[in-house]
């Protein structure tokens, strides 16, 4: 499937007459078959972009298509081309995982409760148990399944791995990036800047309502800063590093000095080359950096 998954336009969303917007004239465009990733802290209006998609609530003005339909007039067909993860997930406390798969099963059609069933034991979910029992991460856990036990076209995931351990974290990824890899397209709003930066292909900015900046991930990568730690004996002081191109932060210790460097790394490494180096470390500022230069007053 090719072509643009999702179309939002000019999406405005006001609660209060004359308040400000929780949504600001939003514009984008979402392609099949990416991982998009949609960044902002509580009340940048994320939920809220989620929820006029899925027609939960109705726009103040603007529109959105999912699949070339407008979500306001053929709701139910484009929902049932979705799965949906709520940030706030509802479970049926008395039933057990098992039981509140079988009973999807019979609301949504196209559902493989054998897949099902593979997912959970790749997130080491016990089945059996009541749902009420669950931790939050056992309960994110099994949204998620429900979420992509029909192998939808589109998923719409918001604050996914909320509560989950490292470990399965890095098993959602995994998945994600198997959705991706049979033709499924992803929206993931998070605030988990590694997370995004691990698995999306696009990623968007919000800040109080507005969109701030919408970029593949590799061409915010190239852009980011990197931190350059040497260690030596005989490193010059804080005050001539800052002299040589392209380093804007330098920090200072016994035996090493630690440079924040923004563009080439050449004339670091070549006024680096006239002492004794004993080691040299290179690290990649994250999406944090980027995410902060947007929230940061």
């Amino acid at each position: 499937m090719g072509g643009m998954v999702i179309e939002i336009q000019e999406l405005t969303k006001s609660y209060k007459r004359g308040g400000i917007p929780a949504l600001d004239a939003l514009s984008l465009q979402i392609e099949a078959g990416e991982i998009f990733g949609y960044l902002g802290p509580n009340g940048a209006g994320k939920t809220t972009t989620i929820r006029l998609m899925l027609d939960f609530i109705r726009p103040t003005k603007g529109h959105v298509q999912i699949f070339g339909l407008d979500v306001r007039q053929h709701s139910q067909t484009v929902r049932a081309q979705m799965g949906f993860l709520p940030g706030e997930l509802s479970l049926w406390d008395h039933m057990t995982g098992e039981q509140t798969l079988d009973y999807l099963v019979t609301l949504r059609p196209g559902c493989d409760l054998d897949y099902a069933h593979s997912l959970a034991r790749r997130l080491k979910l016990d089945l059996s148990r009541r749902a009420g029992s669950y931790s939050t991460g056992n309960k994110r856990k099994l949204g998620i399944i429900q979420a992509m036990m029909h192998r939808p076209p589109l998923l719409i995931l918001d604050e996914p791995t909320t509560g989950l351990d490292p470990l399965m974290r890095h098993t959602f990824n995994d998945l994600l990036r198997e959705a991706k890899a049979y033709g499924q397209t992803v929206f993931l709003s998070s605030h988990v800047l590694s997370e995004v930066q691990a698995v999306c292909d696009r990623v968007a900015i919000l800040r109080h309502g507005r969109l701030r900046r919408v970029a593949r991930m590799s061409e915010i990568q190239a852009t980011l800063a990197r931190v350059v730690t040497i260690f030596s004996a005989d490193v010059p002081d804080d005050d001539r590093w800052l002299e040589v191109e392209n380093v804007y932060e330098v920090r200072q210790g016994p035996g090493f000095v630690r440079l924040h460097v923004h563009g080439s790394l050449d004339a670091v490494i070549k006024y680096a080359a006239a002492y004794q180096i004993d080691d040299l470390r290179v690290e990649t500022a994250g999406l944090e950096q980027v995410f902060m230069d947007f929230y940061h007053d």
